[in-house]
């Protein structure tokens, strides 16, 4: 039987995990025990995970309004543990697996409140995992604390690992900083919990999950580390966002969910989803991943001739372009790093941003007619 679910076919989302670590279930749900599930998968064939797994929020009887509603609070089997020490347990054997399956490049992200996060922490640790961040979600409307006996919990917070301090993983930081209105994106980001009609229904009309996570949280997530064609593993479900989300941004999902209601709710959901355009999923390029350009291309092309007087922002200093790309001022010469680095006495410079071209109205530093060439040779 051909295990994938391809995009285009929706109706064939959900799918049973393969006996043997054979074809990956591409964009479909396993139903199933996550660490059972994760156990058949290939080695090293996961590009991200996230994982919200259960909280353990060990709540004692139920908990009501001043008024005398009662609040919908989290109190399903699924997330309730005979002991920290069993919870513990639960928590290494998915971390292995996890672990096992994701690449060398890819990362992890594992989300959580007080009442786990501390302790899924340690245990990504001691599993090898390295933390890149910890980022806070600081909720915009969260519920409030009825009882009034405490601070009302107003975040969750976010723990994004490597699988080691080395490893080469993928950050889109350009993207990033233009999704902040270009400013550096920081580690503590404001947005509403889920609610209103983002908030998946059940049969009954109720709401379908007690935890359903925003769509804009795993956005921005799919957007930072992940790239077009990527494969996403989510093994702790629930009502499909991870995989509503990947969809709309082009990425592979494989999505593993035990409860029959949330698969349901899951598959219809992803079903009803519509990817963007192509061309609209293109971001800004890293730098890392732009074609080089050498200083002596922009002489060649004429954007810099030779010739051509520099100077730095502040027009301390000044250096002339020679024909073969080379600057040369007072007893210095070289490339525009050297040459940059040497009249500031420093041991390093970045010559595209330190030098500039005088031009009508102002300085443009050299970055910007780079830029301006691969644009035009893109």
């Amino acid at each position: 039987m051909n295990l994938i679910a391809r995009i285009a076919e929706p109706q064939k989302v959900v799918r049973r995990a393969p006996a043997l670590k054979q074809e990956l279930p591409l964009d479909a749900i396993l139903q199933g025990d996550c660490i059972t599930e994760m156990a058949r998968l290939p080695d090293k064939c996961v590009d991200m995970i996230f994982a919200d797994p259960p909280y353990n929020l060990q709540l004692g009887g139920d908990l009501f309004r001043p008024e005398g509603g009662r609040v919908d609070a989290v109190d399903d089997e699924w997330d309730k543990f005979d002991s920290l020490a069993a919870y513990d347990g639960f928590t290494r054997d998915w971390l292995e697996q996890a672990r096992r399956i994701l690449k060398d490049d890819g990362t992890i992200w594992v989300i959580g409140s007080y009442h786990n996060i501390y302790r899924v922490g340690a245990l990504l640790q001691d599993a090898e995992f390295w933390i890149l961040n910890d980022i806070v979600w600081r909720k915009s409307n969260p519920m409030p604390n009825f009882r009034g006996t405490r601070f009302t919990n107003a975040h969750e917070t976010l723990l994004w690992c490597s699988k080691s301090e080395k490893a080469r993983y993928t950050f889109n930081y350009r993207a990033m900083k233009a999704l902040n209105d270009d400013l550096q994106m920081r580690s503590d980001w404001l947005m509403p919990i889920c609610s209103g009609g983002e908030r998946v229904k059940g049969d009954d009309g109720s709401k379908a999950h007690p935890t359903q996570k925003p769509e804009a949280l795993l956005y921005r997530i799919l957007l930072a580390c992940t790239k077009p064609g990527n494969l996403v593993l989510d093994p702790f479900f629930g009502t499909g966002t991870t995989g509503a989300v990947a969809r709309r941004l082009g990425r592979r999902w494989i999505g593993i969910e035990r409860e029959d209601a949330y698969v349901k709710v899951a598959r219809d959901r992803i079903a009803s989803t519509l990817p963007l355009d192509e061309s609209a999923m293109k971001t800004v390029p890293d730098k890392r991943e732009q074609p080089r350009v050498a200083f002596g291309t922009l002489v060649e092309s004429g954007l810099v001739p030779a010739g051509t007087s520099l100077t730095d922002a502040k027009r301390r200093w000044t250096a002339t372009v020679l024909a073969d790309g080379s600057l040369t001022s007072d007893s210095h010469a070289g490339s525009i790093h050297k040459v940059g680095a040497a009249l500031q006495g420093a041991p390093s410079c970045n010559g595209w941003t330190f030098w500039h071209v005088a031009v009508e109205g102002g300085l443009k530093p050299l970055d910007q007619l780079r830029q301006q060439h691969l644009g035009a040779n893109g």
